[in-house]
C-alpha cells in the first residue's frame, strides 16, 4: 500500500476541539504530510492560515450530521466556506429525502453546492439500506461531486465492523464507478485503513493518523 499519509484527512470534528487543538492538528499534518486537515466550519479560516503555502487540503465538514438545513441555506454556507479558504467540502446529503426517495430534490441541492468548490458528500450510509446507498451515490456522481463519503458523527455505521464498513464502500463503487470514496467512522488503525482500502477507499478520515503513519513507518 503507498504511504498512509497521503491518503488521510487528519480529522477533528469535535464541537468541544480548541483553537490549540487545530492548529496541533495542522502541525501534525504537516509533520506527517496528510492529504488534508477536517474540521468544522468556524475553523476554516484558521486552517487555512496554518496550512498556508502546503498542498495539504482544508477540509470542511457542514450540514453534520444529517443534511437537513434548507438548499439556500447550504449553497451560502459552501459560498462562506470557500471565501474562508475552505479546499474541499465535505457536506451530508439531505438523507431524510433519500429515505422518502426524493432524488430529485437531493440531486439539484447538490448540484448547486458542486459548481462552488470541490465537494465530497457524505451519503450517512449507516441509514441507508443498500438499494438506497447504491442510489445515493449515482445521484453524488450524477451532481459532480468529486467523491463520495460514507458517514460522518452519530451516524450508524461508526459503530459496525470493519466488514460492514467495507461493504458499504464497494457498494458505493458500484453505484459511482470512477468517483474518489472517502471512509470515515471510528477508523483508528493501520489495519482498519487497509481494509477500507481493499474495499475501494482512495481517501481515509480519522482523528487517528499520526498513530497510523507512525504504525507505517515502521
Amino acid at each position: 500500500m503507498k504511504n498512509i499519509a497521503k491518503i488521510i484527512d487528519h480529522t477533528d470534528i469535535r464541537k468541544e476541539a480548541t483553537l490549540k487543538d487545530i492548529k496541533n492538528i495542522c502541525l501534525e499534518a504537516k509533520e506527517y504530510g496528510f492529504h488534508g486537515v477536517c474540521v468544522r466550519e468556524k475553523w476554516t479560516k484558521t486552517v487555512s492560515k496554518e496550512l498556508k503555502g502546503t498542498d495539504i487540503k482544508t477540509v470542511v465538514l457542514a450540514d453534520s450530521p444529517m443534511g437537513l438545513s434548507r438548499s439556500s441555506e447550504r449553497i451560502k454556507l459552501a459560498k462562506k466556506i470557500k471565501k474562508d479558504g475552505g479546499n474541499e467540502l465535505d457536506i451530508v446529503l439531505n438523507i431524510v429525502d433519500i429515505k422518502y426517495g426524493r432524488y430529485e430534490k437531493v440531486l439539484n441541492d447538490l448540484k448547486n453546492i458542486c459548481r462552488i468548490m470541490p465537494t465530497k458528500v457524505i451519503i450517512g450510509s449507516g441509514y441507508l439500506t443498500d438499494d438506497e446507498i447504491i442510489k445515493a451515490s449515482q445521484i453524488v456522481k450524477k451532481a459532480g461531486a468529486i467523491c463520495v463519503k460514507t458517514a460522518t458523527e452519530k451516524d450508524p455505521l461508526e459503530n459496525r465492523e470493519m466488514e460492514e464498513k467495507a461493504r458499504h464502500l464497494k457498494l458505493m463503487k458500484k453505484g459511482a464507478p470512477g468517483l474518489l470514496i472517502k471512509a470515515s467512522g471510528n477508523i483508528r488503525t493501520l489495519k482498519d485503513a487497509e481494509k477500507m482500502v481493499k474495499a475501494g477507499a482512495d481517501i481515509i478520515g480519522t482523528s487517528s493518523g499520526v498513530k497510523m503513519a507512525k504504525e507505517f513507518k515502521k
